[in-house]
């Protein structure tokens, strides 16, 4: 738990609070003798973890470049002092929220690729629960990762967002690799350029959520984009 005044920056770093000098800490005295109990005023601690998702929120309906230092405290309900003591600067806050949101809500893809037995069953079930996660209730529409670089002028936050999404395209195009390797795709098969378009068709699932898009339009999408992959087991020459 972290104090709503930027105390916890003070305490990490073992710094005296005044002790036997009459100092303030809050705008309370603390000198010797003259408190008793919790001092009077003494600002209402905060669950970090609650902050987090507040903050993860913002990003994500806003992006990062509109989603300024004194909206995240107003969604998170701490102040600045605060923020900067538990989560260090807006940029070091987007990272960790960054995280979270992938292991939370954007995992499906990495579940997909381990999970099912071809490249082209792992892609039909990533486009089907892209469909479902971009669209349900509760949180903002679409992926964060793809919304938060839009408008992005922070060039690590862009870079940062490039290589995940990146890093993605480049696992789905490993997995093809293997099948074409393993004969369970045919051999002529352009692992790359057919990574490169289930990539482009998630990112773009993303924004047609964000503009409306429901699950069953998504989920129709994504048997359109299932239709141009080569016959499992479909052999040229």
């Amino acid at each position: 738990m972290v104090n709503d005044d930027g105390t916890a920056r003070a305490e990490r770093h073992g710094t005296a609070t005044g002790e036997g000098s009459g100092t303030t800490t809050g705008g309370t005295a603390t000198g010797k003798g003259k408190g008793k109990g919790r001092p009077r005023g003494r600002p209402r601690s905060f669950d970090r973890e609650t902050a987090l998702e507040k903050a993860l929120l913002a990003f994500w309906e806003h992006g990062y470049e509109a989603t300024s230092v004194s909206d995240l405290t107003r969604v998170m309900d701490i102040g600045a002092p605060s923020l900067y003591a538990a989560f260090g600067d807006k940029r070091s806050l987007f990272e960790e929220v960054v995280q979270v949101y992938g292991a939370r809500y954007g995992s499906f893809t990495d579940r997909a690729l381990a999970e099912e037995s071809t490249a082209r069953d792992a892609v039909g079930r990533m486009l089907r629960e892209a469909a479902t996660a971009y669209t349900e209730p509760g949180h903002p529409h679409g992926c964060l990762v793809v919304h938060a670089a839009a408008n992005c002028s922070t060039p690590e936050v862009e870079q940062s967002l490039r290589d995940r999404r990146n890093a993605n395209i480049a696992a789905i195009e490993s997995r093809i690799r293997a099948d074409v390797a393993a004969g369970a795709l045919p051999p002529g098969t352009d692992a790359a350029a057919l990574a490169r378009h289930t990539g482009a068709m998630i990112q773009g699932m993303s924004q047609q959520a964000r503009d409306g898009a429901s699950r069953e339009e998504l989920e129709a999408v994504a048997e359109i984009a299932l239709a141009i992959w080569p016959r499992t087991g479909t052999h040229t020459g």
